[in-house]
């Protein structure tokens, strides 16, 4: 998958830095993956979840998510915001 932006994993690492690693991980796995569907970002993700049309990604253990928008014919996947739990549950992602 072609993964759009790695900077924005580099600025939230910045803020967050116990996220670094697993961000850099996660970048790591989704540019070598060919995901072809939900299912298939859930055999490495399992608790990989849509909402409309982000998938959303639970980070060091629950405690970041990264909300991509996943375009499965181009192999695009388009970071859309990397947030704490907090700011994740307030839904102002969701405009």
């Amino acid at each position: 998958m072609h993964v759009i932006s790695r900077r924005k994993l580099a600025e939230f690492s910045l803020m967050h830095p116990d996220a670094e690693v697993a961000l850099d991980v996660w970048y790591r796995v989704a540019k070598s993956s060919v995901w072809r569907n939900l299912q298939e970002v859930r055999q490495v993700y399992p608790h990989a979840d849509t909402v409309g049309k982000w998938t959303i990604f639970n980070i060091r253990g629950n405690r970041y998510r990264l909300i991509a928008e996943i375009r499965y014919q181009s192999r695009i996947v388009f970071i859309r915001h990397i947030l704490t739990h907090s700011e994740y549950d307030k839904g102002g992602w969701k405009r």
